[in-house]
């Protein structure tokens, strides 16, 4: 153990950053129309550190982030994905959930894929693997663990400027093959990230309020 002593903001302080940190928040918006503008890899590395510092079971830090700037790559995934989702919205989903969908203006075609800057592709690591390529340890609360990286690393985009998507193919095995991750990993969440387009648009949509989502005891 070593000491811990952060700064310690007074009572009306730690309100005022509360509020300007959720405003901050509140204006991040899930987009789909990205420009193809450069963003600099130390920027993306930044924000990766960030996602790295999330709390996990047991600190195992059972997560990879594969960071993918690379035209051809970007294209394979694109193809590979749109080939999935084109049958989970022709055959798969069901009517509700297509409904549910409808007024995101969601559909098979992922131009996200290829005009971000960056794609990241988030694994959860289910267990330790070694050098040899057999398990070597246990890891802990993983989807937890990703999960909580994963909301760190849409604040530490958020806080850069940038804009991101949360995607999740179905299914996802194939991330893996085209990424050739280990056995020990599973996809876990796509991310694209970079500016919006300049004629970017994104759905008119209220947030709950803070009573419909909050029990006070």
């Amino acid at each position: 153990m070593v000491p811990y002593k952060p700064e310690r903001p007074s009572p009306e302080e730690t309100t005022q950053r509360a509020r300007a940190f959720r405003e901050h928040l509140d204006g991040r918006r899930s987009v789909r129309m990205f420009s193809q503008d450069p963003v600099p890899r130390e920027t993306i590395e930044e924000i990766l550190e960030a996602a790295g510092t999330a709390p996990s079971g047991a600190h195992k830090q059972p997560w990879t982030f594969v960071a993918i700037e690379d035209p051809a790559l970007k294209a394979q995934l694109r193809e590979a994905a749109e080939e999935q989702e084109r049958r989970f919205y022709d055959e798969l989903a069901p009517d509700d959930w297509l409904e549910d969908l409808a007024p995101l203006g969601t559909d098979w075609e992922k131009t996200h894929l290829t005009d971000a800057p960056w794609v990241i592709v988030v694994f959860a690591q289910d267990y330790a693997m070694g050098e040899d390529g057999e398990r070597a340890g246990k890891h802990y609360y993983v989807n937890e663990s990703v999960g909580i990286a994963c909301g760190f690393l849409l604040c530490a985009i958020r806080q850069a400027g940038l804009s991101a998507l949360t995607h999740t193919p179905s299914p996802m095995k194939f991330l893996q093959e085209v990424l050739a991750r280990p056995k020990n990993e599973r996809a876990y969440l796509v991310v694209p990230v970079g500016y919006p387009a300049e004629d970017a648009q994104v759905p008119d949509l209220d947030r709950k309020a803070l009573d419909d989502f909050v029990v006070w005891r």
